[in-house]
């Protein structure tokens, strides 16, 4: 085909909320590239290709518990994503995003590792001694379905990176009171259970990543809404949305703010989801995003 003279359409809309660090960018790019990868017939390696438009787009390529090695290469070309294991291998790893703002965050991903790499003393030494041996034990922990493991790494990494983005000068503080109180309330969770049954993880933003197994998500959902539960009815539609829905009038008339409530109303809203496939190609109609008749979005 003479793909110069083509011209292409290409429309993307997320589920989630964008630039506010939940990786919109890592599954619109990897969408993009797997899209095209099909229409011009590559094969292959590709992840090198995603990670050009977002770096964690490489491991949204893959399903199930991806991982991204850095390489050694100065031109970067090794720094590829690979799969550790499928969604089949640990199906019941779920997750509840506590989206405390759908606003886009006035740090950038990029610009903020930037400006960390540049400034930051903590961050050469997490890259050179802390991330390689976290990864393998990380590594380790899915292949073993130890959630316990999983969970503990979760969260020291969590607070490493974190930690790495105030030692940036200036410092980059991209958590918020409510973050951290996500964060208490996982470790008070997981003392009364007596073992990690929860994890926190926080991207470069200050929504809250909760892995929970499917058998805890009934015991951990409740205390979420409870302590972060909408503090009065909302017209944006669910407040719990995903795998499991329910009302914001529905997690008041349950769970009444009480007079400690102090972080109620500060989470905007939670997604329940879990382990799944990577970008896929789809074959009904209905779910393109561009009119087959004229190759147009829809309803433009």
């Amino acid at each position: 085909a003479d793909w110069p003279q083509y011209r292409l359409h290409v429309v993307s809309e997320n589920s989630f909320p964008t630039a506010a660090g939940l990786a919109s960018s890592a599954s619109g790019y990897a969408c993009l590239v797997r899209a095209l990868a099909e229409l011009l017939a590559v094969e292959g390696e590709v992840s090198d290709v995603a990670r050009m438009g977002s770096g964690s787009a490489s491991r949204s390529l893959f399903g199930g518990y991806v991982k991204w090695d850095m390489g050694v290469r100065d031109d970067g070309t090794d720094s590829l994503a690979s799969q550790v294991a499928e969604a089949s291998h640990w199906p019941d790893m779920h997750a509840l995003i506590c989206v405390v703002s759908d606003h886009k965050k006035t740090t950038s991903s990029t610009g903020g590792m930037i400006d960390t790499v540049r400034t930051s003393a903590l961050m050469a030494h997490r890259a050179a001694h802390v991330v390689p041996e976290r990864m393998k034990a990380m590594e380790a922990a899915v292949l073993a379905k130890d959630f316990g493991a999983f969970a503990e790494h979760t969260m020291r990494d969590s607070n490493s990176f974190h930690a790495t983005c105030l030692d940036t000068f200036p410092p980059i503080k991209y958590m918020t009171d409510t973050s951290h109180a996500i964060c208490q309330l996982v470790h008070q969770i997981n003392a009364e259970a007596g073992s990690p049954i929860c994890a926190y993880t926080f991207d470069a933003g200050p929504n809250a990543v909760i892995f929970v197994e499917a058998g805890h998500v009934s015991g951990v959902l409740p205390r979420l809404l409870a302590a972060f539960g909408p503090a009065a009815c909302a017209s944006e539609g669910e407040f719990v949305r995903g795998r499991t829905t329910r009302s914001a009038e529905d997690v008041l008339a349950e769970f009444p703010p009480g007079e400690e409530a102090s972080q109620r109303g500060a989470v905007r809203y939670i997604i329940h989801t879990s382990v799944g496939p990577g970008a896929q190609i789809v074959s009904d109609p209905a779910l393109c995003l561009l009119d087959s008749e004229t190759g147009l979005p829809r309803g433009a």
